[in-house]
């Protein structure tokens, strides 16, 4: 199964030129849907652009370490995901209610000094994202949910096993990954992961230093 949009089959598919919104913590994975809500007078601007044009909206989140630009916005990291902006609700009160569908992640090749008020960058797609789910038939799939039910269970949390049970593992993995409620530098190896095997075990070794965290101290979460 293709993991993003079938619209996107190569990367000269892909706008080499797109909006960004700069968001720590937040993960977009190809075939992932990531709504959001957008309220700066920026990024409102930022998503008209895109409803206009590509309706393509960057996800990427700022630089790990904090580095700042001359302007103090900050600098981004290298890698992000660009989603197709597939909704869109106006509230009433200025903000837009939208939903992003992950179609490929990309690699920044520069920031474009443009004379909007959001941010755009040119980028390099990760070609093998429009292929499908690399990886996916290789992915251990009994160990990750077994960390999954482990960390449900550390939190008294239910999950719908009838849908996780009928989910292929692709989507399985990168919904898990959007899902959970790690931190920016998790988030960040979550993204950059080479292949969804790669990324399953990372989402596997991540959840189990965070149960046992919580089996150590009941009050322990994750920064």
């Amino acid at each position: 199964m293709r993991a993003g949009n079938a619209l996107y089959r190569c990367p000269s598919d892909v706008a080499d030129v797109i909006p960004v919104f700069p968001l720590s913590a937040a993960l977009l994975l190809p075939g992932g849907r990531l709504p959001l809500n957008v309220f700066e007078p920026r990024y409102v601007a930022m998503t008209d652009s895109a409803l206009a044009g590509s309706r393509l909206i960057g996800m990427i989140q700022p630089r790990l370490d904090g580095a700042a630009r001359a302007d103090g916005e900050p600098e981004l990291c290298a890698v992000g995901c660009a989603g197709r902006l597939t909704s869109l609700t106006e509230t009433g009160d200025g903000r837009y209610l939208i939903a992003l569908q992950g179609v490929c992640r990309f690699r920044v090749v520069e920031e474009v000094d443009e004379s909007t008020p959001f941010r755009q960058c040119r980028i390099a797609p990760f070609a093998e994202d429009l292929e499908g789910d690399a990886g996916a038939g290789e992915v251990n799939r009994g160990a990750l949910l077994k960390a999954f039910r482990a960390y449900l269970d550390a939190h008294e949390l239910e999950a719908d096993w009838e849908s996780v049970r009928r989910a292929e593992n692709g989507p399985l993995v990168n919904a898990l990954s959007m899902m959970a409620p790690y931190g920016a530098a998790e988030k960040q190896a979550l993204l950059e992961a080479p292949d969804l095997k790669t990324r399953a075990e990372t989402l596997i070794a991540i959840t189990e230093m965070v149960v046992a965290r919580k089996e150590d101290d009941p009050a322990a979460r994750l920064q």
